[in-house]
């Protein structure tokens, strides 16, 4: 059977673990390995013309509402900096800046880190492009900014491409997935747990939502607090921002969701098999923004804010953006069609979710004045 380059060199990875690598070790090297990962290759990724379509893409009301936030922490903060992390196709960042300097209300500097030298060459073409006047103050990096930093960090769809580690209850018995390879490709099989904190979190798991049924799968984020905590190290004083897909726990793990919330995505077609087109599909997971927040207080974070997007774009002044400036000329049933993709409920008005932590702050954010959904994490 024919393999692609990123199968051949995961199939190298899982003969060097002894036969079986886990899942988490697997969606790592599928995404960002050096050479083939699906977030480094050069491909187009977003858009018509990729493979899914992100908020930023679909109108700039999204990230104008976003940059309406921004600038209310800025001004509480008295200045300070933005880092986006993970910038696609760098469309959010220019429309922030276009809205930031239209209000009087630019960073400093905005900062991008994305390890993707490609994505890198593709944001800082487009951004040369619409905001020229602005270059001087956006800087790439390839490491987290030194302690002191201060400012508003961005994460608009990055919890979900975070490996994440699946498991199996067999009524008996934790499992873990692992990857094996097979003379018909790779595989997924359940071995006893090996990786170093599951079984743990597992456990913790079940003692608050209680047991689940004989044969569930699902993920659980490892991950998530090491994240946290690289940011608290260097965020001073300032916002966290975390904008993605997922539920609240209790949700994420209802006992009718037995498969768990793994999707992949290639030319806008959803699949459940990771192991198709390696370093050509996103491979990604719900997040459980229950877990998240509890990771942000482990972290000396201050959960700020849990809403909707659909609440936090309208509480950022969407119905007032709508009207303004270029959006008023702009086609009418288009523009309503892209305020409909960013609010509906059946859209991704109530699939996604925003969350603000903050570190030293004391300020009511107005992305969550109308519904703070806190209680229900």
């Amino acid at each position: 059977m024919l393999k692609n380059y990123a199968e051949q060199c995961i199939q190298q990875a899982i003969q060097q673990a002894g036969g079986a690598l886990p899942f988490d070790q697997f969606m790592e090297l599928a995404l960002y390995a050096p050479g083939y990962g699906y977030y480094v290759g050069g491909r187009q990724k977003f858009g018509a013309a990729g493979d899914f379509v992100t908020a930023p893409e679909i109108s700039p009301l999204f990230s104008r509402c976003l940059a309406n936030q921004c600038a209310q922490a800025l001004d509480v903060l008295s200045g300070g900096d933005i880092l986006e992390f993970g910038a696609g196709s760098g469309r959010m960042a220019a429309d922030i800046l276009l809205h930031l300097q239209s209000i009087d209300a630019l960073p400093e500097r905005y900062c991008i880190l994305d390890l993707s030298a490609d994505l890198q060459a593709d944001q800082q073409h487009r951004l040369q492009q619409a905001v020229p006047h602005l270059m001087s103050r956006i800087t790439w990096i390839r490491q987290l900014p030194d302690a002191g930093w201060r400012g508003v960090v961005l994460a608009n769809e990055v919890l979900d491409a975070m490996p994440v580690h699946r498991f199996q209850w067999t009524g008996e018995a934790w499992r873990e997935s692992f990857v094996r390879d097979s003379a018909t490709g790779l595989l997924e099989c359940w071995q006893p747990i090996n990786s170093p904190g599951l079984s743990s979190a597992l456990q913790q798991l079940v003692g608050r939502i209680g047991g689940l049924p004989v044969g569930y799968q699902s993920e659980i984020n490892l991950r998530m607090s090491a994240w946290l905590a690289a940011i608290a190290e260097f965020l001073a004083q300032g916002l966290l921002l975390l904008i993605d897909y997922g539920y609240v726990e209790r949700e994420y793990y209802h006992p009718e969701r037995s498969q768990g919330t793994l999707v992949c995505h290639h030319q806008h077609q959803a699949s459940s098999n990771p192991f198709m087109r390696i370093g050509e599909q996103d491979i990604t997971a719900n997040v459980d923004f229950t877990a998240l927040a509890h990771a942000a207080l482990d972290n000396d974070f201050e959960l700020a804010g849990y809403t909707n997007q659909m609440y936090f774009l309208l509480d950022n002044g969407l119905d007032q953006l709508v009207g303004m400036g270029d959006m008023a000329s702009l086609d009418q049933v288009n523009q309503l069609q892209a305020v409909k993709q960013l609010t509906l409920p059946s859209e991704m008005g109530e699939r996604f979710k925003v969350m603000a932590l903050q570190r030293r702050m004391d300020i009511r954010l107005n992305g969550f004045r109308s519904h703070d959904l806190r209680a229900y994490l």
